[in-house]
């Protein structure tokens, strides 16, 4: 039988042992499920942002967003992405950094729009990411330094969404976070781990998407828990 390879997905095996009416063994599927997860991560990242983004220009706020979350969480991609490119991981274990970066970089101008006028210390943090960004995604730092970026990009997920967490938990409101937003970013950080443990990336890559469970889990169950809260102060009034 010919070898059935596409995107990096080998399928042979695994019709190879259907066509023999055997059930494929595990090491057969596994990669191949890991693959076909990761590219299903990858086109759900394409739009994972925009729901968030539709919200706020919906509602011509961004009222509850911290701006803070949004700005470090463009960083941490922003190293994220560099990483994986300078390890050479198949596109399939990081793809969707690369749109969830655009997406990013969009919805903090939306967010800069929106919260007008925009002070100088964030035209001054914007002109710092547009000026250092594309060195780091070029590769062109020292590897040692570069190592020490990616440890650093673990603390700076978990800073960018703890502002993010206190404001929810102050205002006793989500404001204008979008739930399907949140629920793609915690379901995709589940998935993640697991095909990153397939694809033999770095124990640091896979305690990224551990991570990436638990805040935006945080966030997600605030999501829910505030909105309950907010049916029944309206049922009460009513």
């Amino acid at each position: 039988m010919m070898e059935l390879e596409i995107l990096g997905m080998n399928f042979s095996c695994v019709l190879r042992s259907l066509s023999d009416s055997k059930f494929p063994h595990k090491d057969c599927w596994l990669p191949l499920i890991s693959k076909l997860l990761g590219y299903c991560i990858i086109a759900a990242s394409t739009t994972v942002k925009v729901p968030q983004i539709l919200k706020i220009l919906k509602h011509n706020s961004a009222r509850g967003l911290s701006v803070t979350s949004f700005e470090l969480e463009v960083v941490g991609y922003t190293i994220a992405l560099a990483y994986c490119l300078h390890k050479g991981l198949p596109f399939s274990a990081y793809g969707e950094l690369f749109f969830l970066l655009i997406q990013g970089i969009i919805l903090v101008a939306i967010i800069y729009y929106y919260s007008r006028p925009a002070g100088m210390k964030s035209w001054i943090r914007a002109l710092l990411y547009c000026g250092i960004a594309p060195t780091i995604l070029a590769g062109q730092i020292d590897p040692v330094l570069f190592e020490a970026l990616y440890a650093s990009q673990h603390a700076i997920f978990v800073f960018a969404r703890l502002p993010q967490i206190w404001e929810n938990y102050t205002n006793k409101s989500t404001g204008a976070l979008s739930f399907l937003t949140c629920f793609m970013n915690f379901g995709g950080s589940i998935v993640r781990v697991f095909t990153s443990i397939q694809e033999n990336a770095p124990i640091s890559v896979v305690l990224g998407s551990v991570i990436g469970i638990v805040m935006n889990g945080t966030i997600l169950s605030q999501i829910l828990f505030y909105q309950k809260s907010e049916v029944k102060k309206e049922k009460k009034k009513q």
